[in-house]
């Protein structure tokens, strides 16, 4: 893949944070087991949550999950369903955060845990800017690879919907 024209994406960025091979696999466009319940309880979540909020809103080549308005303050909002994967969460929308910023649209994160019933706001930060720069060089570095990266066991791979391409 040609790294000039590849464009980073705020899902590189979370599977970043979780796992190389499945940064790798997802730029290639090998889609993940749409058998996976852990796939379908997250999509279900997202669809069910915060409906009068607009959702899904496109912007320079990202989706946001929900934007709203806080007495003239703008949200980004990212729905999880659970706070387990709290750091690629925070970055992923720190990455929302720092493309609405280079547009020179100011806003607040908030992340939401529906099935938590909580919400946590994100302020973006220089060294979450810091570390964006670095790690979207990394994804450019691991998506240009002939080859994906080797597997690596971690504690997310019982759940995930990419593991047939790495324990089978």
């Amino acid at each position: 893949m040609d790294n000039l024209t590849f464009n980073v994406t705020g899902t590189l960025v979370w599977y970043y944070y979780i796992c190389k091979r499945e940064v790798w696999l997802m730029a290639h466009g090998l889609e993940p087991d749409s058998d996976n319940p852990f796939i379908d309880i997250g999509k279900l979540i997202h669809e069910t949550s915060y409906k009068r909020e607009k959702k899904e809103v496109q912007f320079d080549g990202v989706k946001m999950d929900v934007i709203t308005d806080d007495n003239g303050k703008t949200i980004v909002a990212e729905i999880k369903k659970s706070s387990r994967f709290k750091q690629s969460a925070t970055m992923q929308l720190a990455f929302y955060l720092t493309k609405l910023k280079e547009a020179g649209l100011e806003a607040v994160g908030e992340l939401r845990f529906p099935s938590e019933k909580r919400k946590e706001k994100i302020e973006l930060t220089p060294e979450m800017e810091g570390e964006l720069e670095k790690i979207c060089g990394e994804i450019k570095s691991i998506v240009s690879l002939n080859v994906p990266p080797k597997p690596e066991k971690c504690k997310y791979c019982s759940s995930c919907g990419y593991r047939d391409f790495c324990w089978v």
